[in-house]
């Protein structure tokens, strides 16, 4: 066993016995690091602390294996692209082997701080001490910046924490992006200072310019109270790098976007609680947007729960993170919520919300009621 220092990923393998099994976890530890036959790797500080160090092989089924292997933080440097092109890169296109579990060590630790805000910091922004967030969806693509305007302007007066665009909101001319940002931020200010609010917009970045960062910091500019980003299309470098500046004072949400393929075929890819919990933290973003049971994306109650406790787990990466289910949201459904989920989450209204017409604010009001009563607040 290495020192801590190195970190830690467990794989689920299909192979056709314990010698197989264990020529398949060298391959991976060779792949995912010098990506050369082990024969020539050379001696010294790579092959002892570079190349990839398997620990062990265990039988888990029939025809399947997981094992451990461990990896330098060298090999990552302080970088989330690299951090998860070591964690699952060529091995990813690879038949038949799946991540399931993720240590990080002491090193990987210190070099990921994580989210800026959390979970806290989410709350003293809005101004919500205890009890899960409301979070309405303004939609739907094609409505003009006039008409999302003002669903937000009666979201925010219903109660709502925080607006957040609808990840299909991008640069359209039906609603261009620094328009749509301008128009929106003053809408949330103004409905904020008639309710006495402290309601956050979040203004979704799309990279259409090819400079995402830029755009963040134009949202920021236009009185935006976060961003909405998509890492699953513009990569978890875009969101490492908005957490890590300074000068980027503003929290993060991401949304789940073409990440499925991730995820969903159990013989590959990456448990749901990494893909959407440890990666997400590892990025730095404060909330992490996924599907919610009983939506239409068929997430089990187990997978959604594994999300939260990565989200919000003391030990995990840097400040817990807020977990953001949507789909299914419904007052009716508020207590099972609450009881799945505790305190400590935002809750996405969607497409439900738009059928409320012009008392859309008062449905939120609803929601917030019936999330608060499940609650005992």
């Amino acid at each position: 066993m290495q020192g801590d220092n190195r970190f830690r990923v467990r794989y689920r393998l299909k192979a056709e016995d314990g010698r197989d099994a264990e020529s398949r976890a060298t391959g991976i530890a060779l792949e995912q690091t010098v990506e050369i036959p082990g024969d020539i790797v050379p001696e010294g500080y790579i092959s002892g602390e570079i190349v990839g160090q398997v620990e062990g092989i265990r039988q888990t089924g029939e025809g399947w294996y997981e094992t451990t292997i461990s990896y330098s933080p060298d090999s990552a440097g302080d970088e989330v692209i690299q951090l998860i092109n070591v964690i699952f890169g060529n091995s990813s296109i690879q038949q038949n082997i799946r991540v399931i579990g993720f240590e990080p060590g002491d090193a990987i630790r210190s070099s990921f701080p994580g989210a800026r805000f959390g979970i806290e910091g989410i709350r003293k922004l809005v101004g919500r001490a205890r009890g899960g967030l409301i979070s309405p969806v303004i939609k739907p693509q094609g409505s003009s910046v006039a008409q999302l305007t003002d669903i937000a302007r009666r979201c925010v007066l219903g109660g709502a924490d925080i607006i957040k665009d609808d990840h299909g909101l991008a640069n359209q001319k039906m609603a261009p992006f620094r328009e749509r940002a301008k128009a929106i931020s003053e809408a949330v200010a103004e409905a904020n200072a008639q309710c006495g609010g402290s309601a956050r917009y979040f203004v979704n970045v799309t990279g259409y310019s090819g400079y995402p960062v830029d755009e963040a910091f134009q949202a920021k500019e236009a009185g935006a109270g976060g961003v909405l980003l998509m890492p699953g299309l513009m990569g978890f470098g875009v969101v490492q790098a908005l957490s890590r500046d300074k000068s980027f004072d503003l929290p993060i949400m991401t949304h789940p976007s073409f990440t499925g393929p991730f995820v969903l075929t159990p013989e590959t890819g990456l448990e749901h609680a990494l893909m959407y919990g440890v990666f997400q933290r590892l990025a730095g973003s404060d909330i992490s947007v996924f599907p919610n049971v009983g939506g239409r994306f068929g997430f089990s109650i187990e997978e959604c729960r594994s999300i939260a406790d990565a989200c919000r787990d003391p030990r995990g990466i840097g400040k817990p993170m807020m977990p953001s289910p949507g789909g299914g949201m419904s007052v009716q459904r508020a207590q099972d919520m609450v009881s799945m989920y505790g305190p400590d989450v935002v809750y996405l209204l969607g497409g439900s919300l738009l059928r409320a017409g012009d008392g859309i604010g008062e449905a939120v009001r609803a929601m917030r009621d019936a999330v608060d009563q499940a609650a005992g607040a």
